[in-house]
């Protein structure tokens, strides 16, 4: 992932076109939070839906604290890292998959986090053979699909219009 990100603690100056596009996407599905708020279960967040761990110097504040955006771009830089390195771990063709099958892919793992992405056994073989058409199917015969109906739907959409350009 060095190629995307020089230090984790700041935000790259420029990013990949996939980047960009996972970026718009994310801020789309997660939205974009200048303040500490609490999440559907109750977890303090901010940002591009980053959840704060005790390690952030912002997790003891009040909800309703203002962050900069400076604090969000460093936020999205370490975690935007983590996801790809978290895919390229769970998807060994990683690096020759197109670009927009990377991106949806790393939208899903940043909406499910590496251990629940891994649960989609019979969607990461199809990525691995890029049988995109099946993984799109894998992807539409999950609870994940019910949960995020919009953003799965959309991203669905994407996988079955790849397999059409493949």
């Amino acid at each position: 992932m060095s190629m995307f990100f020089k230090k984790c603690t700041t935000a790259p100056t420029k990013l990949s076109p996939m980047l960009e596009r996972l970026k718009k996407d994310l801020e789309h599905d997660e939205g974009v939070r200048h303040e500490i708020y609490l999440d559907h279960l109750g977890l303090p967040t901010a940002g591009i839906g980053h959840l704060l761990i005790e390690g952030d110097p912002e997790y003891a504040l009040d909800v309703g604290t203002p962050i900069s955006q400076e604090r969000v771009d460093q936020w999205f830089a370490v975690d935007v890292r983590n996801c790809l390195e978290d895919c390229a771990n769970i998807f060994m063709n990683w690096e020759e998959l197109p670009a927009e099958a990377q991106c949806i892919l790393a939208n899903m793992a940043f909406n499910l986090g590496a251990t629940r992405l891994r649960r989609f056994r019979r969607m990461i073989e199809a990525i691995h053979c890029q049988d995109f058409a099946a993984a799109a199917g894998e992807m539409l015969d999950s609870r994940w699909a019910g949960q995020v109906p919009n953003r799965a739907q959309r991203l669905i959409r994407r996988m079955r219009k790849l397999h059409d350009e493949c």
